[in-house]
């Protein structure tokens, strides 16, 4: 038992007497939340592409979604610079988003740094910061239980998210095909 008290102990103080490791964030902005299936994630997520007017970062574990690249490549006919890093996965599987953006002229990177690159962001004009664990697939929106944030004018926590995704793209190769 002098054993268990000691661990709660330590607990509590590591708790109480030191800050939380990670950033806190105050709210600010719109919170729009989606779950799937059939929760309407891969229109929203449509939907913020096509009011781009900027820029558009992503980064993505897996992407097999039509509908969400032809709403890059659409986006960047319109003028929008679009950029998209990559697990590594892509490379390799046999239908992948990857080909279709960069024939499309986006830039499109491969990272594999890491032994997943789980993330699923997309930063929309440095102000729209949508994340989750949904993966833009078509099984995320019609089979998996996931869920999608659509966080709008939160600027410091769409700034740190830019930070991340440029540490990530920094170290990633430039995709040139299969």
């Amino acid at each position: 038992m002098n054993f268990m008290k000691k661990l709660v102990t330590g607990f509590l103080l590591l708790v109480l007497c030191f800050p939380a490791y990670g950033e806190r964030y105050k709210a600010a902005g719109t919170i729009d939340v989606y779950f799937s299936p059939r929760g309407g994630a891969t229109e929203a997520i449509v939907r913020e592409i096509a009011s781009a007017r900027s820029e558009i970062l992503v980064q993505a574990y897996s992407f097999t979604s039509a509908p969400i690249a032809k709403a890059l490549l659409d986006a960047r006919k319109r003028g929008v610079r679009v950029e998209v890093v990559l697990d590594r996965s892509q490379r390799k599987e046999k239908y992948t988003s990857a080909d279709f953006l960069l024939h499309g002229g986006i830039d499109t990177y491969i990272d594999s740094r890491h032994a997943i690159s789980h993330n699923k962001i997309m930063i929309i004009d440095r102000i729209t910061l949508i994340t989750g664990s949904f993966n833009f697939t078509k099984a995320a929106e019609e089979k998996n239980a996931e869920n999608l944030l659509v966080m709008k004018n939160n600027r410091p926590l769409a700034d740190r998210y830019i930070l991340n995704f440029a540490e990530h793209r920094n170290h990633s190769e430039r995709y040139s095909g299969k």
